[in-house]
Protein backbone atom coordinates (compact mmCIF):
# COMPACT_ATOMS: atom_id res chain seq x y z
CA UNK A 1 0.00 0.00 0.00
CA UNK A 2 1.45 3.62 -1.10
CA UNK A 3 3.08 5.80 1.64
CA UNK A 4 0.94 9.15 2.13
CA UNK A 5 2.66 12.17 1.10
CA UNK A 6 1.76 13.54 4.69
CA UNK A 7 4.18 10.87 6.14
CA UNK A 8 7.23 11.66 3.86
CA UNK A 9 10.22 13.61 5.16
CA UNK A 10 11.60 16.32 2.81
CA UNK A 11 14.34 19.00 2.82
CA UNK A 12 13.71 22.43 1.71
CA UNK A 13 16.29 23.87 -0.45
CA UNK A 14 16.22 26.68 1.36
CA UNK A 15 17.33 24.38 4.62
CA UNK A 16 20.06 22.55 2.54
CA UNK A 17 21.21 25.80 1.49
CA UNK A 18 21.98 26.58 4.89
CA UNK A 19 23.83 23.43 6.28
CA UNK A 20 26.45 24.38 3.47
CA UNK A 21 26.93 27.56 4.45
CA UNK A 22 27.24 26.25 7.85
CA UNK A 23 29.86 23.65 6.59
CA UNK A 24 31.78 26.16 4.71
CA UNK A 25 31.81 28.59 7.42
CA UNK A 26 33.45 25.88 9.94
CA UNK A 27 35.71 24.77 7.58
CA UNK A 28 37.17 28.91 6.92
CA UNK A 29 37.87 28.65 10.20
CA UNK A 30 39.98 25.26 10.58
CA UNK A 31 41.90 26.35 7.69
CA UNK A 32 42.38 29.91 9.18
CA UNK A 33 43.46 28.59 12.80
CA UNK A 34 46.17 26.11 10.83
CA UNK A 35 47.38 29.33 9.22
CA UNK A 36 47.60 31.19 12.51
CA UNK A 37 49.97 28.01 14.33
CA UNK A 38 51.83 27.34 11.12
CA UNK A 39 52.73 30.88 10.33
CA UNK A 40 53.58 31.60 14.36
CA UNK A 41 56.00 28.31 14.31
CA UNK A 42 57.31 29.64 10.77
CA UNK A 43 58.50 32.44 12.57
CA UNK A 44 59.68 30.62 15.28
CA UNK A 45 61.96 28.15 13.26
CA UNK A 46 62.77 30.92 10.29
CA UNK A 47 64.12 33.40 13.04
CA UNK A 48 61.45 36.00 12.06
CA UNK A 49 60.87 36.72 15.54
CA UNK A 50 60.45 40.62 15.99
CA UNK A 51 63.47 42.50 15.88
CA UNK A 52 65.20 43.87 18.62
CA UNK A 53 66.31 47.38 17.93
CA UNK A 54 69.88 47.92 18.02
CA UNK A 55 71.90 51.26 18.16
CA UNK A 56 74.28 51.91 14.94
CA UNK A 57 77.45 52.56 15.86
CA UNK A 58 79.81 54.18 12.84
CA UNK A 59 82.88 51.82 12.23
CA UNK A 60 85.80 52.73 10.17
CA UNK A 61 88.32 50.18 8.88
CA UNK A 62 91.95 50.40 10.60
CA UNK A 63 93.96 52.32 8.14
CA UNK A 64 97.04 51.44 9.66
CA UNK A 65 99.00 48.82 7.48
CA UNK A 66 102.18 47.95 10.10
CA UNK A 67 104.77 48.05 7.33
CA UNK A 68 106.45 50.87 5.93
CA UNK A 69 105.76 52.57 2.76
CA UNK A 70 108.82 50.48 0.57
CA UNK A 71 107.35 47.24 2.21
CA UNK A 72 104.18 47.95 1.14
CA UNK A 73 105.48 48.87 -2.67
CA UNK A 74 106.92 45.87 -2.70
CA UNK A 75 104.79 43.57 -1.09
CA UNK A 76 101.88 44.65 -4.11
CA UNK A 77 104.32 44.54 -6.94
CA UNK A 78 106.65 41.85 -8.33
CA UNK A 79 108.46 41.21 -5.54
CA UNK A 80 108.70 38.21 -3.32
CA UNK A 81 109.97 38.26 0.26
CA UNK A 82 108.61 35.79 2.43
CA UNK A 83 111.30 36.45 5.02
CA UNK A 84 110.58 40.48 5.86
CA UNK A 85 107.13 40.93 4.55
CA UNK A 86 104.37 38.89 3.39
CA UNK A 87 103.28 36.80 0.59
CA UNK A 88 102.36 38.92 -2.56
CA UNK A 89 98.74 39.05 -2.63
CA UNK A 90 98.21 41.51 -5.91
CA UNK A 91 100.49 43.30 -8.08
CA UNK A 92 98.61 46.68 -8.50
CA UNK A 93 102.09 48.73 -7.94
CA UNK A 94 103.84 46.85 -10.75
CA UNK A 95 104.81 49.16 -12.99
CA UNK A 96 105.21 51.96 -10.34
CA UNK A 97 107.84 49.42 -9.19
CA UNK A 98 108.88 49.31 -12.91
CA UNK A 99 109.38 52.36 -13.21
CA UNK A 100 111.32 53.32 -9.82
CA UNK A 101 113.86 50.24 -11.13
CA UNK A 102 114.08 51.77 -14.33
CA UNK A 103 115.30 55.56 -13.05
CA UNK A 104 117.34 53.68 -10.46
CA UNK A 105 115.64 55.07 -7.63
CA UNK A 106 116.94 53.94 -4.15
CA UNK A 107 114.17 52.51 -2.42
CA UNK A 108 115.04 53.61 0.84
CA UNK A 109 113.21 56.73 0.02
CA UNK A 110 110.38 54.77 0.87
CA UNK A 111 111.59 54.12 4.52
CA UNK A 112 112.41 57.40 5.23
CA UNK A 113 109.91 59.35 8.35
CA UNK A 114 107.67 61.84 8.15
CA UNK A 115 106.82 62.04 4.45
CA UNK A 116 103.35 61.81 2.30
CA UNK A 117 103.61 59.55 -0.50
CA UNK A 118 102.30 59.25 -3.70
CA UNK A 119 101.23 55.63 -5.32
CA UNK A 120 100.58 54.66 -8.29
CA UNK A 121 98.26 51.66 -9.35
CA UNK A 122 99.07 50.39 -12.72
CA UNK A 123 95.89 52.00 -13.92
CA UNK A 124 97.86 55.34 -13.54
CA UNK A 125 100.43 54.45 -15.56
CA UNK A 126 98.98 52.06 -18.18
CA UNK A 127 95.31 50.97 -19.37
CA UNK A 128 94.81 48.80 -21.89
CA UNK A 129 91.50 48.14 -24.34
CA UNK A 130 90.88 44.67 -24.82
CA UNK A 131 92.73 44.81 -27.88
CA UNK A 132 95.96 45.66 -26.10
CA UNK A 133 96.15 49.49 -26.98
CA UNK A 134 97.08 52.07 -24.52
CA UNK A 135 94.47 54.21 -23.70
CA UNK A 136 94.77 55.68 -20.70
CA UNK A 137 97.43 56.56 -17.75
CA UNK A 138 100.99 58.33 -17.68
CA UNK A 139 101.58 56.15 -21.23
CA UNK A 140 98.96 58.06 -22.93
CA UNK A 141 98.69 61.06 -21.56
CA UNK A 142 102.08 61.87 -21.99
CA UNK A 143 102.90 60.27 -25.05
CA UNK A 144 106.14 60.04 -27.23
CA UNK A 145 106.80 62.38 -29.90
CA UNK A 146 107.32 61.27 -32.85
CA UNK A 147 110.49 62.69 -34.64
CA UNK A 148 112.01 62.30 -38.35
CA UNK A 149 115.61 60.98 -39.33
CA UNK A 150 117.34 63.85 -37.86
CA UNK A 151 115.49 63.45 -34.36
CA UNK A 152 113.37 66.64 -34.88
CA UNK A 153 109.88 66.34 -33.68
CA UNK A 154 107.52 65.31 -36.83
CA UNK A 155 104.85 68.62 -36.83
CA UNK A 156 101.14 68.21 -37.55
CA UNK A 157 100.30 70.02 -40.45
CA UNK A 158 96.63 70.68 -39.27
CA UNK A 159 97.61 71.11 -35.70
CA UNK A 160 100.80 72.90 -35.41
CA UNK A 161 101.34 70.27 -32.28
CA UNK A 162 103.91 67.56 -32.95
CA UNK A 163 102.84 64.14 -34.01
CA UNK A 164 102.48 61.37 -31.02
CA UNK A 165 102.35 58.01 -29.92
CA UNK A 166 101.38 56.38 -26.68
CA UNK A 167 104.51 55.32 -24.61
CA UNK A 168 104.87 50.89 -24.39
CA UNK A 169 107.12 50.92 -21.59
CA UNK A 170 108.91 53.23 -19.27
CA UNK A 171 112.68 52.94 -21.41
CA UNK A 172 110.20 55.22 -24.11
CA UNK A 173 111.08 57.75 -21.64
CA UNK A 174 114.58 59.11 -20.76
CA UNK A 175 115.71 57.95 -17.28
CA UNK A 176 116.29 61.19 -15.94
CA UNK A 177 112.75 62.30 -16.62
CA UNK A 178 111.25 58.84 -15.27
CA UNK A 179 113.31 59.77 -12.18
CA UNK A 180 112.46 63.52 -11.24
CA UNK A 181 108.46 62.41 -11.96
CA UNK A 182 108.71 59.99 -9.30
CA UNK A 183 110.47 62.40 -7.09
CA UNK A 184 107.84 64.71 -7.14
CA UNK A 185 105.16 62.04 -5.65
CA UNK A 186 107.56 61.82 -2.26
CA UNK A 187 105.96 65.00 -0.31
CA UNK A 188 108.07 66.33 3.29
CA UNK A 189 105.99 66.01 5.73
CA UNK A 190 102.66 63.84 6.76
CA UNK A 191 99.73 65.02 5.14
CA UNK A 192 96.62 62.76 5.82
CA UNK A 193 92.54 63.51 5.97
CA UNK A 194 93.00 65.21 9.02
CA UNK A 195 95.63 67.47 7.98
CA UNK A 196 93.32 68.32 4.92
CA UNK A 197 90.38 70.06 3.82
CA UNK A 198 88.42 71.26 0.94
CA UNK A 199 91.24 73.80 0.27
CA UNK A 200 94.92 72.95 -1.34
CA UNK A 201 97.18 72.51 0.64
CA UNK A 202 100.62 72.77 -0.79
CA UNK A 203 103.17 69.83 0.39
CA UNK A 204 106.82 70.23 -0.68
CA UNK A 205 108.19 67.69 -2.68
CA UNK A 206 111.85 66.03 -2.79
CA UNK A 207 112.03 66.99 -6.46
CA UNK A 208 114.40 69.90 -6.87
CA UNK A 209 113.32 73.03 -7.71
CA UNK A 210 112.66 74.38 -11.10
CA UNK A 211 113.21 70.91 -12.96
CA UNK A 212 112.22 70.55 -15.93
CA UNK A 213 111.08 66.97 -18.42
CA UNK A 214 113.19 66.32 -21.38
CA UNK A 215 111.38 67.05 -24.22
CA UNK A 216 111.28 63.39 -25.99
CA UNK A 217 107.17 63.01 -24.66
CA UNK A 218 104.67 65.36 -24.64
CA UNK A 219 105.05 66.34 -20.74
CA UNK A 220 108.10 68.19 -21.88
CA UNK A 221 106.23 70.72 -23.41
CA UNK A 222 103.18 71.33 -21.31
CA UNK A 223 103.36 73.72 -18.37
CA UNK A 224 104.64 75.95 -20.82
CA UNK A 225 107.45 73.90 -21.11
CA UNK A 226 108.27 73.84 -17.75
CA UNK A 227 106.33 70.66 -17.12
CA UNK A 228 106.81 69.88 -13.34
CA UNK A 229 105.56 72.65 -10.46
CA UNK A 230 108.48 75.60 -10.70
CA UNK A 231 109.00 75.27 -6.74
CA UNK A 232 108.19 71.20 -6.80
CA UNK A 233 105.02 71.18 -4.55
CA UNK A 234 102.60 69.08 -5.01
CA UNK A 235 98.69 70.16 -3.84
CA UNK A 236 96.37 68.30 -2.17
CA UNK A 237 92.64 68.71 -1.03
CA UNK A 238 89.28 67.14 0.48
CA UNK A 239 86.72 67.13 -2.64
CA UNK A 240 84.00 67.78 -0.73
CA UNK A 241 85.41 68.73 2.44
CA UNK A 242 83.38 65.54 4.37
CA UNK A 243 85.88 62.51 5.80
CA UNK A 244 84.34 60.08 2.69
CA UNK A 245 85.27 62.80 0.39
CA UNK A 246 88.42 61.46 -2.19
CA UNK A 247 91.76 63.50 -1.73
CA UNK A 248 92.28 64.95 -5.07
CA UNK A 249 96.20 66.23 -6.38
CA UNK A 250 96.62 69.26 -8.26
CA UNK A 251 93.04 69.93 -9.13
CA UNK A 252 93.50 67.26 -11.40
CA UNK A 253 92.81 63.51 -9.85
CA UNK A 254 91.17 62.07 -7.20
CA UNK A 255 92.51 59.12 -5.12
CA UNK A 256 91.70 55.32 -5.61
CA UNK A 257 92.31 54.53 -1.91
CA UNK A 258 93.77 56.73 0.56
CA UNK A 259 95.12 57.19 4.26
CA UNK A 260 97.48 54.39 4.40
CA UNK A 261 98.96 54.96 7.43
CA UNK A 262 102.54 53.07 7.07
CA UNK A 263 105.24 53.20 10.06
CA UNK A 264 107.26 55.62 8.40
CA UNK A 265 104.39 57.77 7.13
CA UNK A 266 101.46 58.30 4.60
CA UNK A 267 100.32 56.78 1.36
CA UNK A 268 98.01 58.01 -0.77
CA UNK A 269 96.93 55.43 -3.90
CA UNK A 270 95.90 57.22 -7.28
CA UNK A 271 94.33 55.28 -10.08
CA UNK A 272 94.73 58.09 -12.97
CA UNK A 273 97.40 59.81 -14.51
CA UNK A 274 98.93 62.37 -11.98
CA UNK A 275 99.72 65.71 -13.82
CA UNK A 276 103.28 67.16 -12.23
CA UNK A 277 101.82 70.57 -12.05
CA UNK A 278 98.97 72.10 -11.41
Amino acid sequence: MPIPNWNKTKVTPTKKISMQNNKAIINKILFLFVIIVSFTSCKKFLGLEKQTDYDYVKQTLDPHINITARQFLETRSDVVDTVSVPKNVDTVFRWMKKGLDYAGIDLAEYEKSQRTFIFLHNDAIKQLDKNGKVTGGFFFTFPIIDTNASGQPIIDAVTGAPKTHPAQQWSDYKKETVKNYFLYLIGQGEYNFEQLDATNKPVQSILPANTVATKESLLGYLNDGKSFEPDSKFYLKIANNSDLGPIVINDKTNDRSAGYIATNGIVHVFGGTVYPFK
